[in-house]
């Protein structure tokens, strides 16, 4: 008896794990799962996989560039830091326009509305396009008075004009990259969107140090090499992302012949995208006016916060794509009339995401010198660097719930709530609190980094409130 219940156990043991590799392959390979029925914790899974891997790609950009950088001198790290931050601006139009993209397909997925879903994939496209242009004239054509915006040295403004050029001028395939990996994520491809940026990762990765520093038959064109490196890596996923969307590999139905501005739709798309830009740029602003507080003390300041930083979206990174994973979670089921399993998603997310923030915030608080020394050997940086790495994630696990519950908004294409709760917090508070910090209370650059994990933390409580009342799940897209 003793040895049935044993082999039964056994058993039972090998199925589950037989069941998670399984699973496993089929979140990484590609699902036909429909993700408004069945285990919501399988659909969290298969749908958080790619899109963890995704943005850990994604991630892997700046890091990249910022450790051959680094190598370099910390004037060309600091140049580095301050383009990053300012093309946070071109982050909030592609993440606004991503934001609508996302929430208007995935809720005619649900609807099981495809060629509704293909006709606002197509939309989103055109606009990216359109609205590149006027950023890209602007960084190439005003980068000093950018760089001195942002109370950058003489120094830094010489080696970096190279690099904002390049970065801002191609600003359009970091426009299209976002917008057609956010239709394959609102239509449940999280898999094709992944390999995308795998792709562009191991160009990037390759090129950077060739380039860079002018190894074999590559012309040494220092921190501008870079910036072309990385250009070159998007540029080649944008291809890819194409063949797929054009070639019948994805589940939203796009053709070529339906590559003409549809005013209407393309009207209705700027409407939801114009909130998801506003969220976005109260955000980003109140972060480039935080790199230009903390450059008050020096470039050695800026290039801490900037390792520091880029550390830290390592880990950011895939927690936006466990967010995604509910806003698309959310759409989806929210175009199947099934808003219980959407708010359901949304928690189960959430936890799961506090859970692997607060682990990763006790290795950074431990770790932090070590950490930062990974990126930089120079004296002067490593201190605020350490600093930056360690208030910051004290508030980890707030980040963990306001980030999924957030964009849990934005996936019902109610973008106006985030929009207001991100005025309050990061104007309102963020701000003035770090600047109080920093030069009234005379903590320095520390009162910068203690006034973001303040600031995130009470964004992650007012959402939380607000989202348990449920009008979101009301809103018409």
């Amino acid at each position: 008896m003793m040895n049935e219940q044993l082999e039964m156990i056994e058993q039972e043991t090998t199925s589950k794990r037989t069941g998670f590799w399984s699973t496993l392959r089929e979140a990484v390979f590609g699902t036909e799962q429909n993700f408004t029925e069945g285990s919501i914790g399988r659909a969290i899974f298969l749908l958080s996989v790619p899109m963890v891997l995704e943005m850990s790609m994604e991630s892997l950009f700046g890091i990249v560039n910022v450790y051959w950088v680094s190598h370099l001198g910390r004037e060309q790290t600091a140049a580095v830091g301050i383009t990053e931050s300012l093309l946070t601006i071109v982050f909030t139009v592609a993440l606004g326009l991503s934001m609508a993209t996302t929430a208007i397909v995935a809720r005619r997925i649900g609807e099981k509305d495809h060629e509704g879903a293909a006709r606002a994939a197509v939309q989103s496209i055109l606009l990216g396009i359109f609205v590149s242009i006027p950023i890209a004239l602007t960084g190439v054509l005003f980068h000093k008075q950018l760089f001195r915006m942002m109370n950058a040295e003489e120094g830094v403004m010489a080696v970096g004009a190279g690099y904002i050029g390049v970065i801002f001028g191609a600003n359009v395939v970091i426009m299209l990259l976002f917008l057609i990996n956010a239709i394959f994520r609102g239509a449940g491809d999280a898999a094709i969107a992944m390999r995308a940026l795998w792709i562009g990762n191991i160009i990037n990765l390759v090129l950077d140090p060739c380039l860079i520093f002018g190894l074999g038959p590559f012309p040494e064109l220092g921190v501008t090499g870079s910036a072309i490196a990385t250009t070159i890596g998007r540029s080649c996923a944008v291809i890819y992302q194409f063949t797929r969307l054009f070639g019948g590999h994805s589940r939203v139905p796009v053709r070529w012949s339906q590559m003409k501005p549809d005013f209407g739709l393309l009207k209705h798309m700027l409407r939801i995208s114009l909130g998801g830009m506003f969220q976005f740029l109260v955000a980003t602003s109140a972060w480039i006016m935080l790199m230009s507080i903390v450059g008050k003390f020096g470039s050695a300041a800026q290039a801490g916060y900037t390792v520091a930083l880029r550390i830290i979206i390592v880990t950011i990174l895939p927690s936006w794509g466990m967010s995604n994973a509910a806003a698309t979670l959310v759409g989806q089921n929210l175009g199947a009339q099934k808003p219980e399993r959407a708010e359901r998603s949304v928690w189960i997310t959430a936890h799961s995401n506090a859970i692997f923030l607060a682990g990763v915030a006790l290795v950074f608080i431990v770790f932090a010198e070590p950490l930062i020394r990974i990126f930089t050997d120079d004296q002067t940086v490593i201190p605020f660097g350490v600093d930056a790495l360690r208030y910051i994630s004290y508030g980890y696990v707030f980040y963990a719930y306001g980030m999924v519950v957030i964009q849990s908004f934005n996936g019902a294409g109610d973008t106006f709530t985030p929009t207001i709760i991100n005025l309050f917090c990061f104007w309102l508070l963020q701000i003035p609190l770090a600047y109080s910090l920093a030069m009234w209370a005379g903590l320095g650059a520390r009162g910068v980094f203690l006034a973001v994990t303040i600031a995130e933390s009470v964004l992650a409580v007012v959402a939380m409130v607000i989202f348990r009342r449920g009008k979101w799940k009301e809103v018409k897209i």
